[in-house]
């Protein structure tokens, strides 16, 4: 059996994933899926908790809060992360070439 030689990028990783060698569109493309992931899944376990809130306490939330309150500042929020983030690595790699 033969072992596969890894060779190691500069770019360094995250989870797995090579931080070395983004576009622009890639850049901004990844900036507005994590943000897009992150409204789905804040929102749904905001609506799954107002579900709980309202079977166990009797209560008469609105679950539109749920996307006022919880999933638009979450994506909000990581999409003002996530832009410079992505958009300071395409800068880094335009300086490297």
């Amino acid at each position: 059996m033969q072992s596969a030689k890894t060779g190691r990028s500069g770019g360094g990783t995250v989870l797995g994933f090579p931080l070395k060698g983004f576009g622009l569109f890639t850049s901004l493309l990844l900036s507005v899926a994590a943000a897009f992931f992150t409204f789905f899944l804040s929102t749904a376990i905001a609506i799954f908790g107002l579900l709980f809130w309202n079977l166990v306490g009797h209560h008469a939330v609105n679950y539109a809060d749920s996307y006022r309150m919880v999933g638009v500042p979450a994506g909000l929020l990581v999409l003002v992360i996530a832009l410079p983030l992505f958009g300071t690595l395409w800068v880094r790699s335009k300086l490297r070439q």
